[in-house]
């Protein structure tokens, strides 16, 4: 004997409702999955927009300062373009140079690097200054090893380093020249002018 017609109806609904609900079950784990995978994504995008950057010199002369990634600490760049006012977190840009990436150590950082980096429009022949900052507190016993590099991108030549060094910074509010140089009108290191003697450009003093 077959089943009653209200226990068939009873049976389609459970079928329905059993259905239904797979359905949604689906849909909610794809849901998750999705938001999942673009929250592991985003620092790498992150990166990637960086390195665009990097690789994009927007300027003329480059003036990047990197330090450990793993010392999370507040580390200024400023650089004085020919008699111009020095730019730095907070004169951001100058007629020649702007900066372009103020990092704070690890708050409210994007990336995992330690990376500051200064452009120009332009190259104006005189006299530069590269000052490391060491703005933020830094605990007794600590040495950040800051490394600065200049590079130079004339019209129709690819990007060359002018200069690379490494400062040393250990306490609170210090400031140090990374370079003093000059540059002639074609943008070459006039010969002789290179020198670290030290003149403060956000600290007073000389």
């Amino acid at each position: 004997m077959g089943k009653p017609v209200h226990e068939l109806d009873e049976l389609d609904e459970f079928d329905e409702e059993s259905t239904g609900t797979v359905f949604r079950d689906v849909l909610m784990l794809t849901l998750i999955g999705f938001v999942a995978m673009v929250i592991m994504l985003l620092p790498h995008l992150a990166k990637t927009k960086l390195e665009q950057l990097e690789t994009r010199a927007p300027g003329n002369l480059i003036v990047e300062m990197h330090w450990p990634n793993n010392l999370p600490y507040d580390v200024d760049l400023w650089v004085q373009a020919p008699g111009e006012q020095p730019v730095g977190f907070w004169n951001l840009g100058g007629r020649s140079f702007n900066l372009l990436r103020d990092d704070l150590g690890s708050e409210g950082d994007a990336t995992e690097r330690n990376y500051e980096v200064s452009y120009s429009r332009g190259i104006p022949s005189g006299a530069y200054i590269v000052n490391v900052h060491m703005y933020g507190p830094i605990p007794d016993g600590t040495t950040i090893p800051v490394n600065v590099v200049v590079s130079i991108k004339r019209k129709l030549e690819d990007t060359r380093q002018l200069l690379k060094s490494t400062v040393s910074l250990t306490y609170h509010n210090q400031e140090e020249t990374a370079y003093r140089f000059k540059l002639d009108s074609k943008g070459d290191l006039v010969k002789g002018s290179v020198t670290t003697l030290r003149r403060r450009l956000v600290t007073g003093g000389n």
